[in-house]
């Protein structure tokens, strides 16, 4: 467990806060003597881990205080234990969010008065909080708040009535007539429900409004029914021209309490709307054991993977995963669950199906023999759809957690920012001698000292006028014949400085889905030699077959991530990033090729849209290597005229930077698409080349055309890329008002002049 130092005063404090509480032998009944209580910590990002097993509620308040660092005081009628553990780290806040949350289960509530927490019964917590706001909700939670409602079109008094059920039972909602607002004590969770059904409800053209429960049918199948026959399907004449004019009819559904909210422009036809309601509200055909056949066809999850989590979380609902297993029955007899998933009862026998049988029984009467409570659960890959087999009841609870499980899941757009600068220095300095005899001069003795860049003077002597020319660096060379001419002393004194300097900018990006791995590779495919085999036969007509046998890599930038992203707007992201080329020393090596590799493999928690180092290298490398004629390069100042010397200096400066933008919706997503694209469709009317009149024919390279979408929105700033992160945001092009972008035809190319 994380957390900071402690003064005297506040660990003191806790301790007689926790003394107290557990009374003179430390530990009420029921509270396990390993129990580790919270530690008190303070703000900045330290986490505190939770261990409250059958604790008095007073004696975790106190503990709360001090991790929240607030005073919060308990009712003297706030009575009973609590539990609260946490398996993992959490800040402040979460631990204060799960304190909230286990209150209420206990039937108590939270509120702030005066800067103060307060804990009290349910029931009074709705006459002393102290927090009020007003317009739209921006808490959430399990704290009891105030909130006032201003509604524009729809009368407050009628609201009441359609939203009191929907209020919890110890809270209240009452209506001001004069200023037409409404005002609601509860849970900042179902206020901010609340006030989604009151934006949707608070619009013009309508005058009555009501809510129909449901008895057999399921609310979110059969609003989108009852909406299509209301507004345009001919059940009540005159609707299509009612929707013209503005005043169509409205249905919502309520999950939670399978009610249908239905607004319509008049008493006529919402009397129409009740009565379709109320024939299509009747029990579904009975299918094996009471139960219905359902088709739910998802929007957004997938048919296959969200079976197989239905299955575990429904164990009725789906039977065993494994196929072939056998399960006894209240009956006396055996459940086989057939490969599909199916579960067949029988009541008195039994049946058995393995994965290599041929005695699997498919007998209508054994299937029916004994009713069956439970259901069945199939995925359609292709139609991403849902068949339930399950009792009205069970399939309520199956189409509620599908409702929430099928929802729109984030992308996650990742910039990547590889940044490599190089720093070469290199400085040589020497002399070499070489003594000839004969008439051809041949050479006798001398020294070599060639390293690095300099040359050597062995390989000078009767040297082309080309090869002495590509000699690098300053080189200064005399001779001189001795005696008769039949010996010569030869000199060559070198010298060469190198700087070189690197500076590699890469930027890979890409989009992943939400807790799915994406991968970007940029590079070539590189083959590298892994053995190699010559037969060779000497006899007559003897023949060579040698052959190598290779194994491809790629070689270039890798970029390997799977983001998660978190309630509080943050993203975990596991990151692997990869770096390499191949050596240019090493190629035409009869060992083979050598490649250069930096990768780093992390994970990390990042904000939406910050950018992080993910980490790098910093490397600094000096050799000094000196050479001479034994005894000859000691001598003082002399010395010098036998010795070479070479210094050297390599610095490598490697960073890798990554930003995250979370993309929650099309508007996101469009605002993105149509950044890059004008980007890169900028660049390609930059590299148009000049006109020539000799090249005539060929007078322009491809360039995208305008990217067509309606409506003009402004991108966030926090979107903008890596590469210009201070350019003011541009104008792009968003969809329409219908929340989907439209469908783009293709384009004929135009026709050349």
């Amino acid at each position: 467990m994380k957390t900071h130092p402690l003064t005297f005063s506040r660990a003191t404090a806790l301790a007689t806060a926790l003394a107290l509480t557990f009374g003179p032998t430390g530990l009420m009944p029921g509270f396990m003597a390993s129990t580790a209580l919270a530690a008190p910590v303070k703000k900045g990002g330290a986490t505190v881990t939770l261990n409250f097993v059958n604790a008095e509620i007073e004696g975790v308040a106190r503990a709360m205080a001090v991790i929240v660092d607030k005073q919060i005081i308990v009712d003297p009628r706030v009575k009973g234990a609590i539990t609260l553990y946490s398996d993992q780290p959490l800040t402040p806040r979460e631990a204060y969010l799960n304190f909230l949350a286990a209150l209420r289960g206990q039937g108590f509530s939270l509120v702030e008065v005066g800067g103060m927490l307060k804990i009290l019964p349910e029931a009074e917590a709705k006459l002393q909080t102290g927090t009020v706001e007003v317009g739209s909700v921006k808490r959430s939670g399990d704290q009891v708040l105030t909130q006032i409602f201003r509604l524009q079109f729809e009368s407050a008094a009628n609201m009441v009535t359609v939203l009191r059920p929907l209020i919890s039972p110890n809270n209240t909602i009452n209506a001001n007539a004069g200023t037409n607002t409404l005002v609601i004590t509860d849970y900042a969770d179902n206020l901010k429900r609340l006030g989604e059904m009151i934006a949707a409800l608070d619009v013009p053209s309508a005058t009555d409004l009501e809510a129909i429960p449901l008895q057999y049918a399921i609310a979110a199948d059969l609003a989108p029914m009852v909406q299509r026959l209301a507004d345009g399907g001919g059940t009540a004449p005159g609707a299509a021209a009612g929707a013209a004019a503005g005043q169509a009819t409205l249905v919502m559904a309520e999950v939670r309490t399978n009610t249908l909210m239905v607004r319509a422009p008049n008493a006529a036809r919402m009397s129409l709307v009740r009565a379709l309601i109320q024939r299509l509200d009747r029990p579904g055909a009975a299918g094996l054991g009471g139960s219905g056949i359902h088709v739910v066809y998802l929007k957004n999850a997938d048919a296959v993977k969200l079976a197989q989590v239905l299955r575990a979380a429904f164990p009725g609902a789906g039977g065993s995963s494994s196929s072939g297993g056998v399960s006894s029955t209240p009956g006396g007899g055996s459940t086989t669950t057939a490969p599909s998933g199916i579960n067949l009862s029988s009541g008195g026998g039994s049946s058995t199906a393995s994965s290599g049988a041929s005695t699997q029984s498919t007998s209508p009467v054994a299937a029916s023999a004994q009713p069956s409570t439970g259901g069945f659960i199939q995925a359609d890959p292709s139609t991403n759809s849902l068949i339930i087999t399950a009792t009205d009841a069970l399939y309520r609870q199956l189409r509620a957690v599908i409702d929430q499980l099928d929802g729109r899941r984030a992308q996650i757009y990742i910039e990547a920012m590889v940044v490599t600068v190089n720093e070469q220095k290199l400085a040589e300095a020497g002399f070499q001698w070489a003594g000839g005899a004969g008439s051809e001069n041949q050479v006798v003795a001398g020294t070599n000292f060639q390293q690095g860049g300099l040359p050597s003077l062995f390989s000078l002597v009767g040297a082309s006028q080309q090869t002495a020319a590509a000699v690098k660096g300053l080189n200064v060379a005399f001779g001189r014949k001795l005696s008769d001419g039949s010996y010569s002393l030869g000199a060559l004194a070198s010298f060469l400085e190198t700087n070189g300097d690197g500076n590699v900018l890469s930027k890979p990006n890409l989009i992943a889905l939400d807790n799915e791995e994406a991968k970007i590779v940029v590079g070539q495919n590189v083959p590298f030699v892994t053995g190699s085999f010559t037969n060779a036969n000497t006899g007559s007509g003897g023949s060579v077959n040698p052959f190598t046998t290779v194994e491809r890599k790629d070689v270039g930038l890798t970029l390997r991530v799977r983001p998660q992203v978190g309630e509080g707007g943050t993203v975990r992201m596991t990151v692997f990033q990869e770096k390499s080329d191949v050596d240019a020393s090493s190629r035409g090596n009869s060992q083979g090729l050598t490649t250069n590799k930096s990768s780093i493999e992390t994970t990390v928690v990042i904000d939406d849209g910050a950018t992080l180092v993910l980490g790098g290298l910093l490397q600094d490398d000096f050799s000094n290597n000196s050479s001479q004629v034994p005894l000859l390069g000691d001598i003082p100042v002399l010395g010098n005229l036998f010795k070479n010397r070479s210094r050297s200096r390599n610095k490598t400066n490697l960073m890798v930077f990554l930003r995250p933008v979370v993309i929650r919706n099309q508007d996101d997503a469009n605002a993105l698409t149509s950044d890059r694209y004008d980007y890169m469709r900028q660049r390609q009317i930059n590299s148009q080349p000049e006109p020539s009149a000799a090249l005539n024919k060929i007078d322009a390279a491809p360039v995208l055309d305008p990217l067509k979408l309606s409506n003009q929105l402004t991108m966030p700033p926090v979107k903008q890329p890596l590469d210009d992160p201070n350019a003011s945001a541009p104008t792009v092009l968003m969809p329409g008002t219908s929340g989907y972008a439209p469908k783009l035809a293709p384009q004929a190319a135009p026709k050349a002049p």
